[in-house]
């Protein structure tokens, strides 16, 4: 597995470098956000580690930069902004996981591990459907009726969670630990976040309405064909 890490502290940058080498991964580290962004455009790598205050551009813009470019590669946010704007706003762009420092590199691991054992998706079941709505899981494609929903990859990885249980009320802290790979926090509003990006991009110019609230349980995608 080869690993990109986007770190422009040097005592960081060479620590990660070093832990995930020993651990048995393939490492590049790159100091700025300009030659990070160049990297993971150009190279193959399993997993990105980002910085958000790089020399160059910032991580944000870099994570648009992969996005934008079609580019699936899990990436794990690790900065010192621990706001909850700012986690949010990471997630929001495609980030798949966030780590404020300082870190604990026992904690590091197993996230990398976790979003690593993702991996290349089987081909057990290559799309998912309900009613016009169609999820193309070898492509990651979502389409209504006929039509292109853009999605970033935290919102398919929503929908697909959604869709593989479309009928069943998720409570948020199912949704925490499938999605983002954490404990539920009442004081995060992440969940809601995405669930209102995902529900604007999916139902507001469609009939019937997909997803609903379970007011105090959580959500569900509703089977049109079953109302």
């Amino acid at each position: 597995m080869r690993i990109l890490i986007v770190e422009d502290e040097p005592k960081t940058g060479d620590y990660l470098k070093q832990g995930l080498v020993e651990a048995g991964f393939v490492v590049d580290l790159v100091r700025d956000g300009h030659g990070g962004l160049h990297q993971a455009l150009t190279e193959g790598f399993d997993l990105v580690v980002l910085d958000v205050m790089l020399p160059g551009i910032d991580g944000w813009a870099v994570l648009r930069g992969i996005r934008k470019a079609g580019k699936e590669t899990p990436v794990l946010f690790l900065t010192a902004r621990d706001d909850v704007d700012d986690r949010v706003k990471g997630l929001e762009l495609g980030a798949d996981d966030y780590l404020v420092k300082p870190f604990a590199f026992s904690e590091l691991l197993a996230r990398v591990r976790t979003l690593l054992r993702r991996g290349p998706r089987t081909a057990e079941a290559e799309f998912l459907h309900t009613g016009d709505l169609e999820l193309d899981l070898m492509r990651r494609r979502a389409t209504r009726a006929g039509r292109r929903i853009e999605l970033t990859s935290k919102e398919f990885a929503l929908l697909e969670l959604l869709l593989s249980r479309q009928g069943e009320v998720l409570p948020r802290s199912l949704i925490a630990s499938q999605v983002w790979d954490m404990n539920f926090d009442s004081d995060t509003n992440v969940i809601e976040v995405a669930m209102r990006r995902l529900r604007v991009k999916l139902d507001d110019n469609f009939e019937p309405k997909l997803i609903r609230t379970v007011r105090g349980m959580g959500y569900v995608l509703e089977n049109p064909d079953c109302s």
